[in-house]
């Protein structure tokens, strides 16, 4: 059993039918793996597939997909650590954006593999990844 954090660029595509990553997910999760997201995650989806033109037909399906989810929430640890990978980037001149942090610090603590395609991550030691839109 594999267990998967998704980044919003992997969370959002599953509200579509039909969604070749959908499928892959699907069937992932049939076979024994298990899908999360972080609540700093889970709020960038909510946004993002709320804005787009069939918004209500997103939110219906997120619905009824988010029973098959776990979610992680923030305490202030993952928030002393988020700030500390950050400062840590920045002073090697790289950038990760603030829901990036947490992302990344629930990935770590919990030893979840990162489903992203954001290469903001690639700088972050330790932290496994895997791109299923590449």
């Amino acid at each position: 059993m594999i267990r998967y954090l998704l980044d919003t660029n992997h969370a959002s595509p599953v509200v579509t039918i039909n969604h070749p990553l959908r499928e892959r997910i699907r069937l992932r999760y049939q076979a024994g793996d298990m899908f999360a997201i972080a609540a700093p995650g889970l709020n960038e989806l909510l946004f993002g597939i709320a804005t787009l033109p069939r918004a209500q037909a997103n939110l219906r399906e997120w619905e009824y997909l988010k029973p098959e989810f776990i979610f992680y929430g923030i305490d202030p640890i993952d928030a002393e650590e988020a700030f500390k990978l950050r400062w840590s980037l920045r002073q090697q001149g790289r950038q990760l954006e603030l829901v990036d942090s947490f992302i990344a610090i629930v990935a770590l603590r919990y030893d979840l593999t990162l489903l992203t395609k954001d290469k903001d991550f690639l700088a972050i030691l330790h932290l496994k990844q895997e791109n299923w839109l590449a």
